[in-house]
């Protein structure tokens, strides 16, 4: 059946049952642009034009490009049409991404105007980008002196990706990565930052991004994506009238080659920057990659997949358990397992916390336990439960991250970059059963092993040490080369400079008519909130809410236990406790035989608490624990069972197992610092508000990770361990006792038969839940974080009200509202940070300003009360609290997986966000109004009552003094 526009041929199609979805592939006649359609019943539309980007060098090309093609085009000539039409959309997602070899621009809507407006300025930003010299200078990167006007000042680098790529590059993994693959791929586009080297961003020339684009940024090199319930012929029909038809074919075919395999394996080391830190002992990453193959070779590929799950899935597989338990280091590398998103799949494993010297010793570990699996295999059930690990996957039907639509493009993308099967990647089933007939042979995975792993010579072992001084000899280095260039400027050039930087200035301050940009506005907001309605039934004498959903053959349960009352000290462990719960060993049975028990039994399992403040009171606060698994419908009584066992019988006496879990937690939330910087920065700016911000500060936070430290550091002392032990076998008991209720979700005709296995669980309770209404001492907060970053996070907080007061929804309006109208001027363009904003959240009362990858800090926190007297001193429009208010609605309708829709009505309803008040509150955003955001700002938002705290590095701790800021060491 061919549905296409008569531009476009049909190439291929296929039903893919398991995902629900029919997927088609079409070639445009002339250009050759390809376009896969998937087909689903599903009102959330999503739209992606990836675009083959090989960079052939660090200056960030495609990076860069992606930034400045969405300021302005032929059809859209004003300055930011991207952040415009954020504000002008009922969006349910927005963004543009680099990859290492495409650039893509995806959107998703549920609503069809919004998408059909959404589609006409993506179409015009991408093939008829206007690329203006200033954009480039904003985006990309240009000189300035130090005090504007004054050439005799110093020069300095400024740019929006510059900065973010010194944000990017301050995280260790970030460098890890680049650094592995500059070595695993010498030749083709991986061997260089596809994002850009801080080093090398300011070599690129105007000239260079423009050619870039000419050649890149033709529909002959497009690969057009949709998801949803418009048919292909409908979107072809836009693409060929808005874009396609003004091309000739490009005779120029881009893509990536096959690396020349080493003959040998070859052993690198060098160096990372880590400043504001007293130890650089036990610092260093020892990582081991090989190159596996070709990624659109599906059973290659699904069978490296299921190669590395049997190797790391769990804490029992032969690699992690080595990994986990080798002394030679304190936890996994971060960037263990397989990766496929270029064109050859790469094989990671590696440890951090180790030393220079121990790299010998690990890699021959390494290839010893390698050896061991290719020489005698590995037991049937093992392999078996990874098999069943990498169908969980494929079945379950995600969106609660991304929307579920693009999720598969995403997975499609690769394949169709590299002119392979894609919907072959999408479309599995075939190849699992393949699989699974050939695991029956005990040699299979041992041949594979030695094939992919053994014998390959293409094998990469990195040595990546701290060096302290590093940062500061970069930062010389940078000094060095701007006086250097200072000194062979001109008077010309120096007038040159001066004159950007106001032309600069001019264009950042200019109003654009917006206009000219198509728009929804509030009368096209549906009038009601989606919702999701589930059953409650008794099961004994507790209570279950079930919830019918499309789920793919996935059963979703969770055991919630309301929190008891707990000293301060169990509660600091409380995060700990749920993470050893699922970890360790049960009754008879030790921790590696539980792991590999739950992988052949359920996609996941884990224990994790929740807390929120009453509706209408901050002070008052609930909590609960709550243990969740999910797994195939078949193994839901396997699931219960072992939900049942881990309450029941769960032991807290394999010590060295404890240590190693918190020295992987440990590491894992000391590399989260830079990549959450904003988020940490405003949880500790709001922390002495209530009790709810606090223990969200004390537990998840920056305060949270000081606490984790001096944990770790204490389990060497004489019993530290033992004492640790037995608190969490306390927590648990008080758990145990504690009041439960429980949540099914699953396909109709199957509730019934999965209520019933879920009776067991259902026991008595006898304690009480905590005191909703302990005593909190307020304290204003002044706090400056020292991380290792090269750049800032700053954030400002102000006490505000709950969400059911009047005033919740105009603050939620006014963060959008000083977002579009100043701070992101000031702060991205003018200031030359990634990002900043700021957001009311009614859950702790605080109303939030932040910003993101920054390069000042002081002139960002007068930016924050300056948008206060920008509220108060100009004009403003009606459509500029329409935008906001958009914005608000637009999150809050943003729609989930099917599962995950059902989990956030039974958990918005357990504390008291029932549908109608979140009807209520949405009803009241939609009615705000320009005097409500002045009249909540001059009622909450005194600059002399903020709370501030910024995250920097070691070279903005003197900034930070400066403004009366207290030093805070992690």
């Amino acid at each position: 059946m061919n549905n296409s526009h008569p531009a476009f041929e049909l190439v291929t199609s296929a039903e893919i049952e398991s995902l629900g979805v029919r997927v088609e592939e079409y070639r445009h006649v002339s250009t050759g642009a390809q376009h896969l359609h998937i087909a689903a019943d599903n009102p959330e539309n999503v739209f992606l034009v990836a675009l083959r980007t090989v960079p052939q060098d660090s200056t960030g090309v495609a990076h860069i490009l992606e930034h400045t093609a969405l300021c302005g085009s032929d059809k859209y000539p004003v300055r930011d049409p991207f952040f415009m039409m954020i504000r002008r959309s009922l969006n349910t997602f927005m963004n543009a991404f680099t990859s290492s070899d495409w650039t893509a621009y995806p959107f998703a809507s549920q609503n069809r105007k919004d998408f059909d407006n959404l589609l006409d300025v993506y179409l015009d930003a991408v093939f008829f980008a206007r690329l203006d010299p200033l954009d480039f200078a904003q985006e990309g990167h240009r000189l300035e002196f130090t005090e504007t006007d004054n050439p005799d000042s110093e020069l300095v680098y400024k740019g929006v990706v510059y900065n973010e790529m010194k944000g990017a590059m301050s995280s260790v993994t970030s460098q890890l990565w680049q650094t592995l693959s500059k070595y695993l791929f010498p030749t083709t586009t991986y061997h260089h930052n596809s994002g850009g080297d801080p080093a090398d961003i300011p070599k690129l020339t105007y000239d260079q991004l423009v050619m870039f684009y000419r050649t890149h940024y033709h529909p002959s090199n497009a690969i057009f994506m949709t998801f949803g319930d418009i048919p292909a012929a409908e979107h072809q029909a836009v693409f060929e009238e808005k874009a396609l038809h003004k091309f000739e074919p490009l005779h120029k075919v881009i893509s990536v080659g096959r690396e020349d395999h080493y003959q040998a394996p070859l052993r690198v080391e060098e160096h990372y920057p880590l400043s504001g830190e007293e130890e650089l002992k036990e610092k260093t990453h020892i990582v081991l990659g090989w190159l596996l193959g070709d990624v659109t070779d599906l059973e290659e590929a699904l069978t490296a997949h299921l190669l590395a799950g049997v190797l790391l899935d769990n804490s029992a597989s032969p690699l992690m358990k080595l990994l986990e338990t080798t002394e030679l280091g304190t936890s996994p590398s971060p960037l263990v397992g397989l990766d496929d998103s270029q064109r050859e799949l790469v094989f990671v494993c590696g440890i951090e916390g180790s030393e220079r010297e121990r790299a010998d010793e690990l890699e021959q570990q390494v290839l010893t336990v390698l050896e061991e699996v290719a020489e005698k295999g590995v037991p049937y059930e093992q392999v078996a439960a990874s098999l069943h690990q990498l169908e969980l996957q494929q079945r379950e039907i995600g969106g609660d991250g991304y929307p579920y639509g693009l999720q598969l493009i995403l997975t499609a993308l690769t394949g169709a970059t590299h002119r392979g099967d894609a919907i072959g990647l999408l479309n599995i089933d075939a190849t699992l059963e393949k699989l699974r007939e050939q695991i029956k042979d005990p040699r299979f995975i041992a041949d594979k092993a030695r094939k992919l792993l053994v014998e390959n010579q293409h094998r990469v072992r990195l040595i990546l040490s701290p060096d302290d001084k590093l940062a500061e000899r970069r930062e010389a280095d940078e000094k060095a080369l701007l006086a250097e260039i200072k000194t062979q400027l001109s008077d010309g050039d120096k007038k040159q400079i001066i004159q950007t930087a106001h032309a600069l200035a001019e264009r950042q301050q200019r109003e654009d008519d917006a206009s000219i940009l198509p728009k929804v506005g509030v009368e096209d907001i549906p009038p009601e909130l989606p919702k999701v309605e589930g059953e409650e039934v008794d099961l004994g004498k507790q209570k279950l809410t079930r919830y019918s959903a499309g789920t793919n053959g996935l059963v979703y349960q969770q055991m919630v236990s309301a929190l008891p009352e707990f000293s301060e000290e169990e509660k600091q462990l409380l995060p700990y406790y749920c993470q050893v719960l699922s970890e360790v060993g049960l009754g008879d049975k030790d921790y590696l035989e539980v792991q590999q028990w739950q992988t052949s039994v359920a996609g996941a399992l884990h224990g994790f608490t929740s807390s929120r403040t009453a509706i209408d009171d901050l002070q008052q606060l609930s909590g609960h624990f709550i243990l969740s698994g999910k797994a195939l419908a078949r193994n839901q009584e396997a699931l219960t069972e072992l939900m049942q066992a881990t309450m029941e019988q769960v032991r807290f006496d394999e010590l060295p197992r404890i240590k190693e879990l918190l020295l992987q937690t440990l590491a894992r939330r000391e590399q989260g610092v830079v990549g959450n910087g904003h988020a940490l920065a405003m949880a500790a700016a709001s922390a002495g508000y209530n009790r709810a911000a606090f223990e969200s500060h004390a537990t998840g936070g920056l305060l949270g990770l000081r606490n984790l430290k001096a944990l770790v550091r204490g389990l060497d002392a004489e019993q530290g361990l033992e004492k640790l032990a037995a608190q969490f076998q306390a927590i648990h008991q008080k758990i145990l006792a504690a009041p439960r209720q429980f949540l099914l979700i699953g396909e109709e005709d199957k509730l019934p038969e999965f209520t019933q296995a879920l009776a067991p669980l259902a026991v008595d309770s006898s304690l009480p839940p905590a005191d909703p209404n302990a005593p909190f001492e307020s304290q204003h907060i002044q706090q400056l974080w020292i991380a290792n970053s090269q750049v800032n996070f700053c954030a400002k907080a102000y006490a505000t009200v709950p969400m059911t007061h009047p005033d919740a929804a105009p603050l939620a309006v006014l963060g959008g509202f000083l977002r579009n109208g100043y701070l992101h001027r000031t702060i991205r363009e003018q200031g030359g940070a990634y990002g900043g904003g700021a957001t009311h959240d009614s859950n702790i009362g605080v109303f939030r300003f932040y910003s993101y990858r920054d390069p000042r800090m002081g002139e960002t926190l007068a930016d924050f009360d300056a948008s206060l007297k920008w509220l108060t001193a100009e004009k403003h429009k009606d459509e500029q609290v329409e935008e906001a208010i958009l914005g608000v609605v637009g999150a809050l309708d943003k729609p989930g997986s099917p599962a995950g829709e059902a989990k956030k009505a039974f958990h918005s309803n357990l504390y008291g966000r029932s549908h109608a008040v979140r009807q209520e509150f949405r009803r009241q955003v939609t009615e705000v109004r320009l005097e409500d955001l002045k009249r909540v700002a001059a009622t909450y938002l005194k600059p002399e009552k903020a709370s501030t705290a910024v995250v920097t590095g070691a070279l903005g701790r003197e900034a930070g003094l400066k403004l009366d800021l207290q030093e805070e060491k992690l």
